[in-house]
């Protein structure tokens, strides 16, 4: 991949200030995360047909936008530059069992790897795998924002967006729109 500015990373950064604008940023990311988690567990739980598919579809949309705030602001940089512990991770294994059960066969999907490498290759996914991972990074943010350290929350929210979680999404909700116009559609050609 190409160099570009500002592409790098300073380990001397000044630490971001824990002002209003990164405050209410965390606010609303932590916000955005609770939504998205509840509509994730809801339709791990409770299945909802069809309508399972245009609810995650919104909470993709909604959560991409916040992500790609993350993503545009400069790098967030906590203040002791290390990562405090939050605790024990959250077992998402019953939840990737669970949406795997809602999906059947449509849980699987092929996308694109990585567009800039040198040889992109079709890769298989899982909604459910992307999901549950999706949950998995965006908890571990909101341990951080739940203990009161706003900055460290959106310093792992912006780092996994750009390292994990904002593919995994994206890719998620490429599959949820193809299932939609597939429902939509093919039922209307028939």
């Amino acid at each position: 991949m190409p160099d570009l500015p500002g592409d790098e990373v300073s380990v001397t950064a000044a630490p971001t200030p824990v002002d209003s604008t990164a405050l209410e940023l965390a606010e609303e990311m932590a916000i955005a995360v609770q939504e998205f988690v509840v509509a994730v567990e809801r339709v791990a739980t409770v299945g909802l047909g069809d309508s399972a598919i245009a609810l995650l579809l919104i909470h993709t949309s909604q959560l991409a936008a916040h992500g790609a705030r993350l993503g545009a602001v400069t790098d967030v940089v906590p203040e002791g530059r290390y990562e405090p512990d939050t605790g024990g991770e959250p077992e998402v294994d019953d939840l990737r069992l669970r949406l795997a059960e809602v999906f059947g066969p449509a849980d699987r999907y092929n996308t694109i790897d990585d567009p800039y490498f040198p040889a992109p290759e079709i890769v298989e996914s899982s909604l459910s795998d992307d999901l549950s991972s999706i949950v998995t990074d965006l908890n571990h943010g909101f341990g951080h924002f739940a203990a009161g350290r706003p900055i460290e929350a959106l310093w792992w929210w912006q780092y996994a967006y750009l390292s994990s979680w904002g593919e995994d999404l994206l890719n998620a909700h490429t599959a949820l729109r193809s299932m939609i116009s597939h429902i939509r559609l093919d039922l209307e050609s028939r």
